[in-house]
């Protein structure tokens, strides 16, 4: 008994220091540190139907790639395979935000932005790009990606909301790196596979992506820290640009 007793001050101590390690990293990189809201029933159920959709177009998605992929080996469909399946596991894993607009038109454009992408189709054409330059782009987003989604943990989600506002990694040059990550692969897999109506889907997904952008960040401005992060980085997508 009494080495139980003195284990539990050590098991307290330690997960004090846990938290104090947790509540650090959040106010570095500028997320709040306080307890989330109370979620409401709407709120849980507005959240379980978007990982519904989002799950139902993936799988149709991941079954036409991996079929793809059996028959051909081609390694650009598997790629973009795995791209498309971050997005995916990341709005599984999230964790559900109070702040999640209740807007019909914001609920449009995000899921309109984020299953658009999943329609395309592996297509036999020849490529329009050097398989290089095409291998180059598809990888170079999807380290941006892996580093924004890093940076994100479980804070992601395709319906505009505030998450906590993130300030390293790659929002140190622009505040939607993720979505600029996206269009980055999407166009090296264009060049790989050239299709008129890949090219259409991809060309609206991205119209989508940046009404998605002005949506989010009409939430995200409320906070004061966005709003200060906004201050000190200029462009939302497209360094220069944008």
């Amino acid at each position: 008994m009494a080495t139980q007793e003195a284990k539990a001050p050590r098991r307290q101590a330690g997960t004090g220091a846990l938290a104090r390690v947790l509540d650090y990293w959040r106010r570095l990189d500028g997320a709040s540190g306080a307890p989330p809201a109370r979620l409401s029933r709407q709120v849980i159920l507005i959240d379980l139907a978007e990982r519904v959709i989002v799950t139902s177009v993936f799988g149709s998605f991941a079954y036409r790639f991996i079929a793809n992929y059996n028959a051909t080996a081609n390694l650009v469909t598997l790629l973009l395979l795995l791209a498309e399946s971050l997005p995916f596991i990341f709005v599984l894993l999230r964790a559900p935000s109070a702040s999640l607009s209740r807007r019909p038109d914001d609920w449009a454009i995000g899921i309109m932005g984020s299953i658009l992408p999943l329609l395309v189709t592996p297509v036999d054409a020849a490529p329009v790009a050097p398989l290089w330059l095409c291998f180059t782009l598809m990888l170079s987003g999807l380290y941006a990606q892996v580093a924004a989604k890093l940076v994100l943990g479980r804070a992601f989600g395709i319906i505009a909301a505030n998450r906590g506002v993130r300030v390293l990694g790659p929002y140190r040059f622009m505040r939607h790196p993720m979505y600029a990550a996206y269009t980055l692969t999407h166009i090296g897999f264009l060049l790989s596979a050239p299709s008129p109506i890949n090219a259409a889907f991809y060309a609206m997904a991205l119209a989508f992506q940046i009404a998605r952008i002005f949506r989010e960040e009409r939430v995200l401005m409320q906070d004061e820290n966005y709003r200060k992060f906004a201050r000190r980085v200029r462009y939302r997508l497209l360094p220069g640009v944008f």
